[in-house]
């Protein structure tokens, strides 16, 4: 492994990271000299392969986010969920406050967002975010575009449960973990006014139902699903199980209720409502 370090004269940015071989080094430097021409003064640019971290604020923040979340997560997820890297760079834009944010969406972009966070977007290769509303949200996306490389057939209930789960997340052990977080009182009035889907249901959703239906509901219960297989140590093989029997188990129910252990999954259900309704956040 060695370092990279390039000059942008006319951006005065940081780029510095540890690349694999020569090869390596070679695609993100063409990499760069693609976004030289693209960007204005004011910006720093990181190589955190396999992103490239791009931002507006001070270079030192920018680095900092680059090592401490970028850098971080991606060691992370790596050791417990994805053994491969996407196969394109994706840049991580991270702009410096909501007007910023908002201002570069459309000038790099051409889009609105739809979210005051961030998002990732396939089609540009980027994740997108409003860095002055936290990291929570950057390590959220970085999980999609490993979930692109690693399971493209995932559904968007577990793709945007795993990412939900990790946007307020920690170690323990040397692994990552998510943490209750804000989408948990939301969740636990649902269960309270009986409008949570069951767990059967939810795991059969389409993506547009997934997002479109109560879309709030969806993503809190998919992330504390998870969350409960986390904390009995089931998250990971969970995971390993799913991607393998995807084939003949497209939603994850049946490999749900092997690794569970149970063929009743409306008496599970109950349990982890009971479970859910004794965790607290903050």
């Amino acid at each position: 492994m060695k370092t990279l370090v390039v000059a942008l004269l006319a951006l005065a940015p940081i780029i510095a990271s540890k690349l694999a071989s020569g090869g390596e080094n070679d695609r993100f430097a063409r990499h760069i000299k693609k976004l030289k021409r693209q960007l204005p003064r004011g910006f720093a640019v990181i190589v955190e392969p396999p992103f490239v971290v791009i931002g507006d604020d001070t270079p030192d923040a920018v680095r900092g986010y680059a090592e401490s979340t970028v850098r971080w997560a991606v060691a992370k997820l790596k050791a417990d969920f994805f053994a491969r890297d996407p196969d394109e760079i994706i840049d991580v834009w991270l702009f410096k406050d909501a007007a910023s944010y908002r201002r570069n969406a459309r000038r790099f972009f051409s889009a609105t967002p739809s979210t005051p966070y961030g998002y990732y977007s396939a089609a540009h290769k980027a994740l997108v975010m409003n860095i002055a509303t936290g990291g929570g949200t950057l390590v959220h996306e970085i999980v999609h575009p490993f979930m692109r490389a690693n399971f493209p057939r995932c559904p968007a209930w577990l793709n945007e449960g795993l990412g939900s789960l990790f946007e307020q997340s920690a170690e323990r052990r040397g692994r990552i973990i998510g943490r209750t977080n804000w989408r948990l009182a939301g969740l636990q009035r649902a269960i309270h006014e009986r409008r949570v889907p069951s767990l059967s249901s939810l795991l059969a959703t389409t993506t547009s139902q997934f997002y479109d239906d109560d879309p709030g509901t969806n993503y809190a219960a998919a992330r504390y699903l998870l969350y409960y297989l986390q904390e009995r140590g089931l998250l990971a093989k969970f995971f390993s199980t799913f991607r393998a029997n995807v084939d003949r188990d497209p939603s994850g129910l049946e490999t749900l209720k092997s690794i569970l252990g149970t063929t009743d999954l409306a008496a599970f259900q109950k349990r982890w409502e009971a479970f859910v309704a004794t965790l607290t956040f903050p």
